[in-house]
């Protein structure tokens, strides 16, 4: 599912009119109906991660639904993905 579709699903689930929660993230309605319709790319961590918050979800389901990792993981995935590759390789 795109992100702009899971966050609407969630927040319609709450009863949260769009309006009210473009207001509490501090953005503009129009910006956060096209990032609903995924006209726009999903927004800025921080955003993603205040709407789940808001929303009471997991924050890490989130990011995911925006394709993305979270930001407190993506030093781990990345030494992970380098120590892979040396072993593939058997680099030392």
């Amino acid at each position: 599912m795109a992100f702009g579709a899971y966050i609407r699903l969630k927040r319609e689930a709450k009863g949260i009119q769009m309006n009210d929660f473009a207001r509490q993230l501090d953005i503009s309605p129009a910006y956060w109906s096209r990032i609903e319709r995924d006209i726009e790319k999903p927004p800025k961590d921080e955003l993603i991660r205040k709407a789940a918050e808001i929303l009471g979800e997991n924050v890490d389901d989130a990011f995911v639904e925006a394709s993305r990792l979270p930001p407190d993981m993506r030093d781990d995935v990345g030494g992970l993905v380098r120590m892979y590759r040396k072993q593939a390789t058997g680099d030392k």
